[in-house]
C-alpha cells in the first residue's frame, strides 16, 4: 500500500484562503414559506403601482357602449386600450422582474417551494388584474363583432405581457447569471414605459422638465450596461448571454414603437392586414435608423466596460475575497 500523500493539518499550520472564508462567512438560515407570498405579491403590485396612482380610469374606448366622459369610465386594474399595450407590458413584467431580484437575492434563504409560492404570488395578482380589467371593458363595449375582436386582440396582448414576464421572472431569479442578464435586459426595454407613466400620470404629456425625460429615455441602456457588468463576460455563456442583451436593446425599442405606432392608428383599425404591413415596415425604419439605434448600443456598452473594469481592480485589489459565483 503506498504511503497517504495528503499532509495532516497541525495547530502550527497555516489556514487556507478557503478556510478563512469558511470561518468568515455567517451561517445561513432559510426563512419560512409564507413571506415568498407576500413578496411576489408586493412585487407584482409595484409593477402597477404607475397605474394605481393615475386613479385606474379606464382609458376612453372608441367602441363604448354609451358617451361616458373620461371622469367616468370605470375603474380598472391596467388600462387596456389599443394606445396603452406597451403600457400594459411594462407593468407587468417590471413587477415580475422585481420579484426575481428579490428572489435571486435571497436565494440562499429560500425554502423548499418558496420560489414557486413567490412565483404563485406574482401570478395571482397579474391574473387578477387581467380578468378584472376583461371583465369590465366587456361588458361596458358595444355588442358587435368589431368589439369582440377588440377586446381579444388587447386581451391577447395582455397575456403574451404576462408570459414574457413570468419568463423574466424565471431567468433572472433561477437561471446562471448568462440567462438572468437576458432577463434583466427584457426588464430594462420596458422600464422607461414604466418611469414614464409613474412620473407623468396625467393623460397630457408636456415633455416639462425636458431633463427629466432626456435621463428617462437613457435608463433603459444604462441598466442594461450594468446588468452586464454584473454578469461579466468571462465565460462563453455569459458573453452570449451580454450579446443577446445587447440584441434585446437594439430590437426591443424597434419592436414597441411598431406595435404602438400600427395599434395606435384608428384609420387601420378595421384593417388587420394593412395594421401587420405598417408595423412591419415602421419596425423596419426604427430598426436600421442609426440615430436611433446607435446612441443607446454605445451608451450600454460603455456602462459594462466601466462596470466591468471596476469588477477587475476590485478583485486584484482584494485577493483572497471569495470568487464570484459559478453561474
Amino acid at each position: 500500500m503506498q504511503p497517504s500523500t495528503s499532509t495532516p493539518a497541525t495547530p502550527d499550520s497555516e489556514p487556507t484562503d478557503s478556510d478563512v472564508r469558511e470561518a468568515s462567512a455567517p451561517p445561513s438560515t432559510t426563512l419560512p414559506r409564507w413571506p415568498f407570498v407576500l413578496i411576489g405579491v408586493a412585487a407584482a403590485v409595484v409593477g402597477l403601482l404607475p397605474w394605481l396612482v393615475t386613479g385606474m380610469r379606464l382609458p376612453l374606448q372608441n367602441l363604448w357602449a354609451s358617451d361616458t366622459m373620461p371622469d367616468d369610465m370605470p375603474l380598472v386594474l391596467l388600462p387596456f386600450s389599443q394606445y396603452r399595450l406597451s403600457t400594459i407590458a411594462s407593468l407587468l413584467v417590471v413587477g415580475a422582474a422585481a420579484a426575481g431580484i428579490a428572489a435571486r437575492a435571497l436565494r440562499d434563504r429560500t425554502p423548499r417551494g418558496g420560489f414557486a409560492l413567490l412565483f404563485s404570488g406574482v401570478l395571482l395578482v397579474d391574473v387578477v388584474a387581467i380578468v378584472q380589467t376583461a371583465t369590465v371593458v366587456g361588458a361596458g363595449l358595444r355588442d358587435d363583432d368589431w368589439s369582440t375582436f377588440y377586446l381579444a386582440a388587447v386581451l391577447a396582448v395582455a397575456l403574451l405581457a404576462l408570459v414574457i414576464a413570468m419568463l423574466v421572472l424565471w431567468l433572472i431569479a433561477r437561471t446562471p447569471r448568462a440567462g438572468a442578464v437576458v432577463g434583466l435586459a427584457t426588464a430594462a426595454v420596458l422600464v422607461s414605459g414604466w418611469l414614464h407613466l409613474l412620473l407623468a400620470p396625467q393623460p397630457v404629456f408636456t415633455g416639462e422638465p425636458e431633463w427629466l425625460w432626456t435621463a428617462v429615455r437613457w435608463v433603459p441602456a444604462v441598466l442594461v450596461g450594468a446588468a452586464i457588468a454584473w454578469a461579466g463576460i468571462g465565460t462563453v455563456g455569459r458573453a452570449i448571454g451580454a450579446l443577446a442583451s445587447l440584441v434585446i436593446l437594439w430590437v426591443g425599442p424597434a419592436l414597441i414603437t411598431a406595435v404602438s405606432a400600427a395599434a395606435g392608428t384608428r384609420v387601420l383599425a378595421r384593417e388587420p392586414a394593412e395594421m401587420l404591413d405598417y408595423a412591419r415596415r415602421v419596425f423596419g425604419m426604427a430598426l436600421t435608423d442609426p440615430a436611433l439605434v446607435v446612441p443607446p448600443l454605445v451608451v450600454a456598452v460603455c456602462v459594462a466596460g466601466v462596470g466591468l473594469v471596476g469588477r477587475a481592480l476590485l478583485g486584484r485589489s482584494r485577493p483572497s475575497a471569495a470568487p464570484a459565483p459559478a453561474d
